[in-house]
């Protein structure tokens, strides 16, 4: 019995770290979300975020099949994303929110407005 090719879900670039976003559609269930290659790194995944490409982000996962290794990068993720918005002075986008609070919790550090 022959077994058809079915097409790798491993990257190219056999150095590469992956990172997919779990998102919840609510009733709808949740689902890791689709990703174009090329475009599954860290800075675009945190600028995916950021803009609001992801419903209700749950989690991040980063794997790397070269090194064979996979773990949940949400927390780092997270701390990131809270340390640019402190860094512009701007509040976490409010599809965000949810996010940084559940992965962050005691660790969020609250940005100070700095009167002039």
């Amino acid at each position: 019995m022959s077994i058809g090719w079915t097409p790798s879900i491993v990257p190219n670039d056999r150095e590469a770290t992956v990172y997919i976003v779990e998102d919840d559609f609510g009733k709808n269930g949740r689902c890791y979300r689709e990703t174009e290659i090329g475009f599954e790194d860290l800075e675009n995944t945190i600028n995916d975020l950021i803009s609001g490409q992801y419903h209700h982000p749950v989690r991040v996962i980063a794997f790397n099949t070269e090194e064979g290794w996979a773990r949940d990068v949400s927390k780092d993720i997270a701390r990131e994303i809270q340390l640019r918005h402190d860094l512009m002075a701007e509040d976490v986008p409010s599809q965000l929110e949810d996010f940084v609070g559940r992965q962050l919790g005691t660790d969020r550090q609250l940005r100070l407005q700095l009167v002039r």
